[in-house]
């Protein structure tokens, strides 16, 4: 039989609910984010703690404490003169289908002992277990609790009331981890999370790229989506150290779907080194970089306002291959191109010694024998999930620069895809649906910059092009306030700064009491998930990264693979895309 843990004596719909525990309840087993369920009269409330007190009913107790040693006093005085409150952040309303409602609270109904055997209706309610995940109707809260309502854990029932479970037939649904006191798993809706840009947050060493391949290998699993990622630090596509005394590695997402993964590198030779096994190679021209590509890297080379302005110029009038032109110029030249078509010569002559340093990046050659992205595309285009390595390239121009012409071009590619589903209405038309993950999105989505980037305008678009953002990042308020509005859901390690908490709960209603809970996650795997793709915020324990893991979502065992066999799946997947 469940114990009640305490009763409501206070509250408000907007701040909360007051909670007296029980004198046989001890205050230290309630933790901040602890998930909890009041049972009401016609409704259950789903709630987070999000504050823990002490208290007394006479402030001549604290000014005369009791001997420690005096444990007959201590005992005297517990639960009735001493006890401990907790806070409550209601979070959703559980009420069953109008029928069952009926059935349940009806005083005539059959199911309804009216307290009869020590029962009452709401112990009814309470067994109710549904069937399917259309059984229960979650509501959002517009009420509270009446006085002295009792409060409970939560039970497996109660999680999967809420969250579902992986298995649902009707969802996509995908365990991101469990309750930090339950072994339940707390599921997110794939589909949910896919049609909206996302977010993983929190400050350096609490496990971001951990939880990220998570959520990666749940979307391929469940082929929610087709993925494009910016593989930064080389840890999402062969393999990635693994944190922690020992050295270790863990299976990156090629070995855990090798006829679903194809790595492009930036850098062949670092990949190599690495011994990550058929990974493609991928270089830009500088005919394929456009004046906006080099905008939003103009802080990276250091270029002025004018410069830019002159870089439209040349584009103007010198075509695509404008770099290539710009970089053979002498300074005859360059005289003479600003007196006939009224440029700059010092901003040119700074633009032209500033994009010399685009030589020093391996992907770049002046002129490419075929288009590498197109070859990402129809990667992209028959269901193939691309991670792009960039090796040795660690500096932040190379990152962006790459980041930004690549994802340019898939994303005029998909608004002329959606078009023509628009215009056709024929499902065989419609783009598969595209996420892709950037790590280090304070530095696209930036306030100054993010309306003349493609990732802001992602960003801004959601699902209206079939394409959203996995931003990555541990710094949330360097991003623009508008951008972080728009992201559907949020994975929230540890943060500290008070900045970047504020900037988790830009747009989300009632995040101020959710403020404690994020500053008192443990420092490794745990987040706060709230937004749209899970029915109300939850603190979890992140699902381990590990063997069984890899036997629960993975496809093949692929250190168990012999050799022959993997390079020969490489070569058949290559045949299948026609390379």
């Amino acid at each position: 039989m469940d114990r009640p843990l305490g009763s409501v004596i206070q509250g408000s719909l907007s701040k909360g609910l007051e909670v007296r525990l029980h004198a046989d309840v001890s205050v230290e087993d309630m933790r901040v984010g602890k998930f909890l369920v009041v049972r009401g009269v016609r409704s259950h409330f789903f709630c987070m703690l999000t504050d823990v007190s002490l208290g007394t009913s006479s402030s001549r107790i604290l000014s005369n404490p009791p001997n420690p040693n005096d444990d007959f006093l201590l005992a005297v005085l517990a639960g009735s003169s001493t006890y401990g409150t907790i806070e409550l952040a209601p979070m959703l309303m559980l009420t069953a289908e109008r029928e069952k409602s009926q059935a349940i609270f009806d005083p005539n109904s059959s199911n309804n002992n009216n307290g009869k055997n020590g029962k009452s209706p709401l112990d009814n309610f309470a067994s109710l277990q549904p069937q399917t995940s259309t059984d229960m109707e979650l509501l959002p809260v517009k009420t509270i609790p009446s006085h002295f309502s009792q409060v409970f854990d939560a039970k497996e029932t109660d999680f999967r009331a809420v969250f579902g479970w992986e298995d649902d037939p009707y969802r996509r649904n995908f365990a991101i981890g469990k309750p930090i006191d339950m072994d339940v798993p707390v599921c997110l809706d794939l589909d949910r999370f896919v049609e909206r840009s996302n977010g993983v947050f929190g400050k350096s060493g609490t496990g971001k790229s951990f939880l990220t391949r998570l959520l990666l290998s749940g979307i391929i699993r469940k082929q929610a989506a087709v993925n494009l990622i910016f593989d930064m630090h080389s840890e999402y596509g062969w393999e990635a150290v693994s944190e922690g005394k020992q050295f270790s590695t863990v299976k990156g997402l090629r070995q855990l779907f090798p006829s679903q993964i194809q790595i492009y590198s930036l850098d062949p030779e670092s990949t190599k080194r690495r011994g990550v096994r058929d990974a493609q190679d991928l270089f830009l021209s500088f005919d394929q970089i456009e004046v906006e590509d080099i905008a939003l890297v103009q802080r990276e080379l250091n270029l002025s306002e004018a410069s830019i302005e002159n870089a439209i110029i040349l584009r103007n009038e010198l075509g695509s291959g404008w770099i290539n032109k710009l970089l053979e110029m002498n300074n005859e030249d360059i005289q003479m191109f600003c007196e006939e078509k009224r440029g700059n010569k010092s901003s040119i002559m700074a633009l032209q010694r500033k994009l010399e340093r685009l030589n020093d990046l391996k992907y770049i050659r002046t002129r490419c024998p075929k288009n590498y992205v197109t070859e990402v595309l129809q990667c992209l285009d028959a269901g193939k999930n691309v991670v792009i390595e960039f090796g040795s390239h660690s500096d932040m121009l190379s990152y962006m620069l790459a980041a930004n012409v690549i994802t340019r071009r898939i994303h005029q590619a998909y608004v002329r895809k959606a078009e023509k589903f628009l215009q056709s209405k024929n499902p065989c038309d419609r783009p598969q649906q595209l996420v892709i993950t950037i790590e280090e999105a304070h530095r696209f989505l930036d306030p100054a910059i993010v309306r003349s980037t493609i990732f802001g305008t992602i960003a801004r678009e959601m699902r209206k092009y079939f394409v959203t953002l996995l931003i990555v990042d541990q710094r949330p308020s360097g991003i623009d306030a508008e951008v972080m509005s728009q992201v559907g859901t949020r994975i929230t390690a540890l943060l500290n700064d008070d900045k970047d908490i504020d900037a988790i709960f830009t747009g989300v209603s009632g995040g101020q009491s959710l403020r404690s809970v994020l500053a008192k996650l443990d420092s490794k795997q745990q987040a706060l998930v709230l937004g749209h793709a899970v029915p109300m915020p939850v603190v979890v324990q992140t699902r381990p990264y590990d063997e069984q893991f890899y036997r629960e979502i993975g496809d093949i065992d692929w250190q168990t693979m012999p050799d022959e066999d993997v390079f020969a799946e490489s070569e058949a997947a290559k045949m299948d895309l026609g390379f």
